[in-house]
């Protein structure tokens, strides 16, 4: 690869990542709507469906997402009564996230979506199983990195 080739927005990783990112949020968006939230309120829904009640920092670490960026995620989705806040009881330095009985009843609402998307997207199953398996090993991957220049900090 030539140093022009380098700087070619066809040969970046990074964009062909992201506007796929894009195209999958954007087929998610009608379902979506029909509930009422958006894709990283759904993305903190489904963790909680699956976990109940986390600290903001567990969530954040599932999630890949600081406490700035999630704070305003959670006001939103308290504020539907989907989800409550509350420090804990143990210590109060630490917040835990619950779900609430409208964010369990939404649950049988979104149960289908998972389905309609692959429907949507038509794409061969296998194929998205080893891209899934890809990303998460890329992920891993970039974490560690991370968590190296955070440690030599």
């Amino acid at each position: 690869m030539t140093n022009n080739d380098v700087l070619k927005l066809e040969n970046q990783l990074c964009f062909s990542i992201y506007a796929a990112s894009r195209a999958i949020t954007k087929i998610y968006r009608p379902f979506l709507d029909t509930l009422g939230i958006t894709y990283p309120q759904y993305l903190v829904m489904l963790v909680l469906w699956e976990h109940n009640t986390l600290s903001l920092k567990e969530l954040g670490n599932i999630l890949y997402l600081d406490s700035g960026t999630l704070t305003p995620l959670l006001k939103r989705l308290e504020g539907m009564q989907l989800i409550k806040r509350e420090r804990s009881r143990e210590d109060e330095r630490v917040l835990c996230v619950s779900i609430t009985e409208k964010g369990l009843e939404m649950k049988q609402q979104a149960i289908r979506i998972p389905e309609c998307i692959l429907d949507t997207m038509n794409v061969d199953i296998p194929l998205l199983v080893t891209l899934k398996k890809e990303m998460d090993e890329l992920l891993i991957s970039l974490k560690k990195e991370s968590q190296v220049e955070q440690e030599e900090k």
